[in-house]
């Protein structure tokens, strides 16, 4: 029987809110099973942007990131949101270990090739080191990931995070019963974008068809429901989507599943 292992990927709106961070870290600090806590951060990024006097730049929805945005990118993913989760779960006594794609050659990748768009300095992931991070997690040192990857020549990239986090779900499944859990500022996939109580409970392949062409799924959310579904075919047993609480509270949140 494999050892459970969970896998959290946490927004920039909940790292930007210090109330609910703090609970959010409390509520991870307690998971008793193997752990690693994957994290963005574009929202904090895009305030530190504005006051260096550098305009955030995105293209429905997604950042284009030049040289100027990946350095505070680095600033802010590797170093000051990083590092302060990292602090903050010492102070709970969860050992942990902030990393980058580009320590111990965790996450490789390549620089997104142009097509309609040129994003940038983006990366797609083309490897990940997962006898490291195993490693790590057998000896219940807890990784806490940013969305930075490197492409082995020495240049970082700005890569999604839920991308990151499927990546490491979809390659650990072969060792671990793996739980992916997405966590942002609403309760899960709503129907009402201003209603919280509209959570859609469970979304399957053909809910989310029919859920795009109502306009209800859009924007960033497909990309981050697609990464969901490409894992689960893929052997990730039980994939979430909803706020801070969705540690302890699997109830009031959107499941997706394959059927």
């Amino acid at each position: 029987m494999k050892d459970k292992l969970t896998i959290i990927k946490v927004g920039g709106a909940v790292l930007n809110d210090n109330k609910i961070f703090k609970k959010f870290l409390n509520n991870f600090s307690k998971i008793e099973e193997k752990k690693i806590l994957v994290h963005g951060g574009g929202i904090i990024a895009s305030n530190y942007m504005v006051r260096l006097g550098i305009p955030p730049k995105f293209t429905k929805g997604r950042r284009i990131t030049d040289e100027k945005t990946l350095d505070v990118a680095i600033m802010t993913y590797a170093g000051l949101i990083n590092k302060k989760i990292v602090a903050q779960l010492q102070k709970l006594n969860s050992n942990s270990i902030g990393l980058s794609g580009a320590d111990c050659n965790l996450i490789k990748s390549k620089k997104r090739e142009i097509k309609d768009i040129d994003f940038g300095l983006v990366g797609d992931i083309t490897e990940i080191n997962v006898n490291f991070i195993n490693n790590l997690i057998k000896t219940n040192i807890h990784p806490v990931i940013c969305s930075l990857s490197h492409d082995g020549n020495g240049q970082l990239l700005n890569t999604n995070a839920d991308t990151i986090a499927s990546k490491f779900a979809i390659e650990l499944s072969s060792i671990y019963d793996v739980t992916l859990k997405f966590c942002f500022d609403k309760g899960g996939v709503l129907t009402n974008q201003n209603d919280s109580s509209t959570i859609i409970s469970s979304i399957n392949i053909n809910d989310y068809e029919s859920l795009i062409n109502q306009n209800i799924i859009t924007d960033g959310m497909i990309p981050k429901i697609e990464n969901c579904f490409n894992a689960l075919k893929k052997g990730v047993k039980n994939i979430l989507i909803g706020d801070h609480d969705i540690i302890k509270n699997e109830k009031d949140c959107t499941k997706l599943t394959l059927k």
